[in-house]
C-alpha cells in the first residue's frame, strides 16, 4: 500500500502519514530499491491504533505507546495505558466526591448565608480560622474586607466554596485540586450552573473512557497482526509509492 492508501481512511495527508512514520508510530516500513514506502496490513493497523489511542491518551501519549510496542517493549506500553486508567479512576472519584458535596449542600435547603466573620465561618464548617486564612492565600475562598474595619468578610459565595472546600478537604483532596475545582465553578457561573457543570464533567469523562476502550480494541488487532506477520517476513505484494 501507498501512504496515500493509508491516509484516505482517515482524511489525512500523505505527508501526514510520512510524518507518523518518522515520530515511530508504525513498524520497521521496508523500501523498494528505488525508495519507495512499502506499507502493508500492518502499518495500516498501527494507523489505526495510534489515531484511536491518541483520542484517549492524547497524541503524545499515544506516539510512546506505538514507539514501546514497535520497538518490543510491551511492559512499557501496559504501563502506559495503565496510568491513564488510573489518572481517568481517580478523576472519577473527584467528581463523586464533588458530586456528594453539592448535594449535601443542597439538601441543607438554607438561604445563603453572607456577612460572616473569619470566626464566623470557621465555627460553621468545623474549620481553625487559620485554615481559612490558608485557604485564601491559596485562592479557594475570597472574602472582601470591611471598609471600616479591614476584617474580612466572606459572602454568600465565599461561604459556599469554604463548605465545598471542606468536604473535599475531608476526602483527602489536596489544596491545589480543590482550587483547580473552585475556579472552574466559577468560570462555569457558579451555583446555578452547577448541574450543568457536572453533567458536563461525567460527559467528558464518558466520552475518555470509551476512548480508552476503543484504543484498546484497535491495538489489540495491532499486537495480533504483529504476532501473525513478524516484521521481518514479507507479507503483501505492495503497490510503489515515492518518498
Amino acid at each position: 500500500m501507498r501512504p496515500i492508501d493509508l491516509a484516505r481512511e482517515h482524511g489525512l495527508s500523505a505527508q501526514a502519514v510520512r510524518n507518523y512514520e518518522d515520530a515511530g508510530v508504525f513498524p520497521p516500513t521496508e523500501r523498494s530499491e528505488t525508495g519507495y514506502r512499502r506499507y502493508t496490513a500492518v502499518h495500516a493497523q498501527a494507523l489505526r491504533a495510534f489515531l484511536a489511542l491518541r483520542a484517549g491518551h492524547g497524541h503524545q501519549r499515544a506516539v510512546e505507546i506505538m514507539r514501546a510496542v514497535n520497538r518490543g517493549d510491551l511492559e512499557s506500553a501496559y504501563r502506559l495505558i495503565d496510568a491513564a486508567h488510573v489518572d481517568l479512576v481517580a478523576e472519577r472519584a473527584t467528581r463523586a466526591e464533588v458530586a456528594t458535596a453539592l448535594d449535601a449542600l443542597s439538601a441543607n435547603g438554607s438561604a445563603p448565608v453572607g456577612g460572616l466573620t473569619v470566626g464566623e465561618l470557621a465555627r460553621r464548617i468545623g474549620v481553625h480560622p487559620a485554615t481559612l486564612r490558608t485557604w485564601e492565600a491559596e485562592g479557594i475562598v475570597r472574602p472582601t474586607r470591611d471598609r471600616v474595619t479591614g476584617y474580612r468578610e466572606y459572602g454568600p459565595d465565599s461561604v459556599r466554596d469554604a463548605e465545598i472546600a471542606r468536604q473535599l478537604r475531608r476526602g483527602g483532596y489536596r489544596l491545589s485540586q480543590v482550587r483547580r475545582f473552585l475556579e472552574a465553578l466559577r468560570e462555569a457561573g457558579g451555583a446555578d450552573a452547577l448541574t450543568t457543570f457536572l453533567d458536563s464533567w461525567h460527559t467528558r469523562l464518558t466520552t475518555r473512557s470509551r476512548h480508552l476502550l476503543t484504543g484498546a480494541a484497535h491495538l489489540d488487532a495491532y499486537l495480533t497482526l504483529l504476532a501473525q506477520n513478524p516484521l521481518d517476513a514479507p507479507q503483501d505484494d505492495p503497490l510503489a509509492d515515492p518518498l
